[in-house]
């Protein structure tokens, strides 16, 4: 019964503070950084809600760069168009969930499949609000 209670308590959290709460949970399991109790759910409430936590969708992007351009620019793009991004070959990419950049990488060629990229992560970036 008092799992129940919990669950439902957590379904009526608002998602950024699941979010929160899901990389939090995600840092101690990669051991990224120490655990803080103070700050957090013990591992017995980690536990109980996980389940919860795991089925919370989550929008992922992958972000190449981004550029600025005027509207008569945008317009004037076609098939075939080139738009130059603010970031150079080999520079790292940023991985945004929710909106938020939670970890930037290099993009790779996977091993089980040369037709496809992924990206290695270099750097996970802390999961509090800025």
């Amino acid at each position: 019964m008092m799992t129940q209670t919990n669950a439902v308590a957590t379904e009526a959290d608002p998602p950024e503070e699941q979010l929160n709460r899901a990389i939090e949970e995600l840092r101690g399991v990669l051991h990224d950084e120490p655990q803080r109790p103070e700050s957090g759910p013990t591992v017995e409430d980690s536990m109980r809600n996980s389940g919860v936590i795991m089925n919370i969708p989550v929008d992922v992007q992958i972000v190449l760069g981004s550029t600025e351009m005027p509207v008569s620019d945008l317009m004037a793009l076609q098939k075939g168009s080139t738009v130059a991004l603010n970031r150079r070959i080999g520079e790292p990419v940023d991985v945004v969930v929710n909106g938020r950049k939670i970890a930037r990488g290099e993009i790779t060629v996977l091993e089980n499949d040369p037709s496809r990229f992924g990206i290695r992560l270099t750097e996970i970036i802390s999961g509090k609000p800025a």
